[in-house]
């Protein structure tokens, strides 16, 4: 088997002597080609060229979902085609590992490449459905190019926590759950529209969803996780369905409070409800409007303010290595 590793050294739990172990162990199981990341986009580039090639049967990513999130949109640059396409692998190194958790491989990056491993021998590998958001059509967002996503999207509320934890990490500080849990208490008290939201959802064949402060996307379950504590936005979510939504229309200090503990105590059979909460399951095409431009985030990755988005779900995407 011939593969590409592609190996982000900024990855936060890992140190170079465990990635070299990590790489040895790869190496000596298939013909392998280790590559370390030198800039933003670089993993996406790298898989973008191992996706135009006749010579790479596999893909793995050694890093955060950032890391994971670039690989993908470098394979599918031409779109699915799971059949002709190199199988992705993934060996955690981030610091939550949202979708290689999801898979159900060890949060542990030594371990998670002792299972590859036995994944490998064992043919082991299933087709997972993906996420799509692109500028809409006719909006002044028209022409932002189109990204895939692979477990979760926020437009407004959440992305901004994202972007305050992507500054805070820019000024030295580690990616920790204590600075995420900071960060969403100051975007709830900087937050302007938390009384009256400025997102409508619109889909086809149903009504417009107006005045929406918060809309969570999600393409599997968990959405996220606390230390080892799964959260569940949208427990119906799946790699093998459509995408889902979690929304909600107010969020002050006594409705924040209610979701934020149906969140923390949430369950795969239980997620947040209320007269507050629009939960929408398995769709495949909608798109997000916003009155003002609000912050958009994927897979935990700030991408800037936008006023309207289009999202799809694409199942049966890509084939992961499980």
């Amino acid at each position: 088997m011939r593969a590409l590793l592609v190996v982000n050294p900024a990855a936060t739990t890992t140190s170079a002597r465990t990635r070299d172990v990590l790489i040895h162990a790869l190496a000596s199981e298939m013909k392998l080609e280790a590559v370390t990341t030198e800039y933003r986009g670089h993993a996406r580039d790298l898989a973008r060229q191992a996706a135009d090639s006749d010579e790479i049967d596999l893909v793995v990513a050694l890093g955060g979902d950032g890391t994971v999130n670039e690989v993908v949109n470098g394979l599918l640059h031409r779109g699915p085609d799971p059949e002709s396409l190199p199988r992705l692998a993934v060996v955690p190194g981030g610091s939550t590992n949202v979708f290689a958790r999801a898979l159900g491989l060890p949060n542990d990056a030594v371990e998670a490449t002792g299972a590859l491993l036995d994944a490998l021998r064992e043919e082991r590998e299933r087709t997972v459905g993906l996420g799509l958001a692109a500028g809409t059509p006719g909006t002044e967002d028209g022409a932002v190019p189109s990204r895939w996503f692979t477990f979760c999207a926020g437009l407004g509320f959440d992305a901004g926590v994202v972007g305050r934890v992507e500054q805070q990490r820019e000024r030295g500080r580690r990616s920790t759950h204590a600075l995420y849990l900071r960060q969403v208490v100051r975007q709830f008290l900087d937050e302007p529209h938390r009384r009256h939201g400025t997102i409508t959802l619109e889909r086809p064949g149903a009504d417009p969803v107006t005045d929406l402060v918060l809309s969570i996307i999600c393409n599997t379950a968990p959405w996220t996780f606390l230390g080892n504590r799964p959260v569940y936005a949208a427990p119906k979510a799946s790699f093998d369905t459509g995408l889902d939504v979690l929304a909600l229309s107010r969020m002050s200090t006594a409705s924040v409070a209610r979701y934020a503990t149906q969140l923390l105590t949430s369950s795969p059979e239980r997620g947040p409800q209320g007269k507050h909460a629009v939960s929408l399951h398995d769709l495949t095409d909608f798109t997000l409007h916003s009155k003002v431009p609000l912050p958009l985030q994927m897979d935990g990755d700030h991408l800037g303010l936008r006023t309207s988005v289009t999202f799809t779900g694409v199942r049966r995407a890509l084939r992961v290595i499980v």
